[in-house]
């Protein structure tokens, strides 16, 4: 028998029809390299140069090479070509959760920026969990992604700088590049690129917008004071307060998460049970419509009786009524700069660090304090 292919003719005796035949079932399986070798007649090493393009090949010998891939369908093996480095690698994106709008902009700049460089790029979800993390991190290694792209805040605890520290090393062991985007960086160096933006410089915007208007007293909803951007948020809201002469006042500083649903708990409890407040502060544009929930399920108005910030500006900020004062974050730029640096960075630098800019974006949601808000705000509860 020759089903291998080692001593069969090449020519056109009566035996070529049938392993043509045979290559092209379906129960065959996917046809190899070695089946386009026979069916045009040349070596394997001829086929795999006639593909990658990189070895003189006659025209006459690469038309029959292309004809038999067509024939038979023959898809490269893209791994063992990415093993040789004849394929780019993939920009893979590691983050908690995709369905916040933040993270899908996020997503999208990362997509196009990938796609216009012809690379492939990977979504993968966390939920969470810093097993499935890690064991994301080393299959993209394996997978010879050209970078993987944490996205998000994260616990800046001892345990978290080790394991990136440990992220950084393999992964540029294996050729490829940590980015940690919408984080702070490392506290030593390592081969990791950061690309970040300016929490805390947003946050003193929003705070010097609604003070500047008169306020005095702020509810500001923050996160998880454990989360780096929540951290820096909360920085900018202080310093904020200090900037213009304003006491900080701890009872009007609740943490919480970054949900619509906190943030309608958050300002009934606020309304029901104090403190006095004339605006609020909230931590994102989502947190901002829970409290525009329960205060108009208190019979308040925006802006009438309570103004209200937001921190990200998605996309419904600009629909709610009314149309929603906030702080806008470059999302999509975030994702963007995340694969140009991780693929144009400078090979003599041990890391690259960049903080985008955020920028205020005024509407209708806030307007100065009127002689009693505070008090009308209570009894309204």
């Amino acid at each position: 028998m020759t089903d291998n292919g080692s001593s069969a003719p090449t020519g056109s005796g009566p035996s070529q029809p049938r392993r043509r035949r045979r290559a092209n079932r379906p129960s065959d399986g996917p046809s190899t390299i070695r089946d386009v070798a026979v069916q045009a007649g040349v070596s394997v090493a001829t086929v795999s140069r006639a593909l990658a393009g990189n070895y003189p090949v006659s025209q006459a010998t690469r038309a029959r090479v292309m004809a038999a891939v067509e024939s038979l369908h023959y898809v490269v093996n893209v791994h063992a070509k990415a093993l040789s480095g004849g394929v780019a690698g993939p920009i893979a994106m590691v983050l908690q959760d995709i369905t916040g709008p933040s993270l899908a902009h996020v997503a999208a700049g990362v997509e196009q920026e990938a796609a216009a460089r012809g690379r492939l790029s990977l979504v993968c979800v966390t939920h969470n969990d810093r097993d499935r993390e890690d064991a994301l991190v080393q299959l993209m290694r394996e997978q010879h992604a050209a970078a993987v792209v944490l996205v998000g805040g994260a616990v800046m605890d001892d345990a978290y700088h080790e394991r990136m520290a440990e992220y950084a090393r393999v992964l540029d062991a294996a050729g490829s590049r940590l980015v940690l985007c919408g984080r702070p960086p490392l506290t030593s160096s390592l081969p990791v690129t950061v690309v970040d933006y300016d929490n805390r410089g947003g946050a003193f915007q929003a705070m010097d917008h609604i003070l500047g208007m008169g306020h005095r007293r702020v509810l500001f909803l923050g996160g998880n004071p454990l989360m780096s951007s929540a951290e820096q948020r909360r920085t900018g809201y202080r310093q904020a307060l200090r900037a213009h002469g304003v006491p900080y006042a701890e009872e009007l500083d609740v943490s919480g998460l970054y949900t619509r649903a906190s943030g309608y708990q958050r300002t009934r409890a606020a309304l029901q049970e104090g403190p006095d407040f004339t605006a609020i502060f909230a931590g994102t544009d989502m947190v901002a419509v829970g409290a525009l929930a329960a205060l108009r399920e208190a019979g308040l108005t925006v802006p009438g009786d309570v103004s209200l910030v937001g921190f990200d500006d998605v996309p419904f900020a600009t629909d709610l009524t009314p149309a929603l004062t906030t702080i806008r974050v470059p999302y999509e730029e975030l994702g963007r700069t995340a694969v140009r640096l991780a693929l144009e960075r400078d090979p003599s630098l041990a890391d690259d660090h960049v903080v985008l800019s955020t920028q205020l974006v005024i509407r209708q949601s806030v307007r100065p304090p009127g002689a009693h808000h505070g008090d009308q705000a209570r009894r309204s509860s």
